[in-house]
């Protein structure tokens, strides 16, 4: 705001005076859903960290045991058994609200079979093949709580960063400028209060010489 267009009258300072005392709220609101969501995020970067630790674990562990599968069964045995599988994973996808942000909740099913819903025989196959189904199983139920744990992560993130921005320019930008203009308004007023007092002394004084 420059200082140039601001109007000196009593009004005006009366109008900035409710603006600096709207941005100060709203900057205090600002700083405690900025904190609060910062705190959200650290508990969601643990669990993150947690998370993706033992999907890890699981890939390598899948990664194993398919080779080991592809090892005794042999690739068509393996690929045999994988096209065997009649009934897809599901994925449900809802929303949770966490300080105003909206995040995934992610809910599925139909991830790990049984042996008689993976669909390739029980009595025609080793068991490690049934090892390797479960360890993809697992891979997959990993994969998805990763999937929305990180989503969530990076929402909160963003809007971290855009309460951050919209904080530091109430800080130092709206609430600063409005200040200043408030005192700029204020001293044109006592010089304005100044000058028409020494005019009213001066006609006192002119009429009584008159007189």
């Amino acid at each position: 705001m420059a200082l140039s267009d601001v109007k000196p009258t009593r009004s005006e300072l009366i109008n900035i005076k409710k603006k600096i005392k709207l941005s100060e709220r709203g900057y205090n609101i600002l700083k405690m859903k900025r904190d609060g969501l910062i705190l959200e995020f650290f508990k969601v970067l643990k669990e993150a960290k947690d998370t993706r630790g033992g999907m890890l674990m699981k890939y390598e562990h899948a990664q194993e045991m398919i080779a080991l599968a592809n090892t005794v069964e042999g690739t068509i045995g393996v690929k045999a058994a994988a096209f065997s599988v009649q009934e897809n994973p599901e994925i449900t996808l809802k929303s949770k609200n966490i300080m105003g942000v909206v995040v995934p909740e992610i809910e599925a099913s139909k991830v790990k079979k049984s042996l008689v819903e993976r669909g390739y025989g029980v009595l025609g196959s080793k068991s490690v093949i049934d090892e390797t189904a479960e360890a993809y199983e697992e891979l997959v139920e990993a994969i998805i709580e990763s999937a929305e744990i990180e989503t969530t992560m990076k929402r909160l993130l963003d809007e971290i960063d855009r309460t951050k921005r919209r904080v530091n320019a109430l800080e130092f930008k709206v609430i600063p400028e409005l200040k200043a203009a408030a005192a700029f308004i204020k001293m044109r007023l006592d010089e304005m209060e100044r000058d028409e007092l020494s005019r009213l002394k001066r006609i006192k004084a002119k009429n009584a010489a008159e007189a």
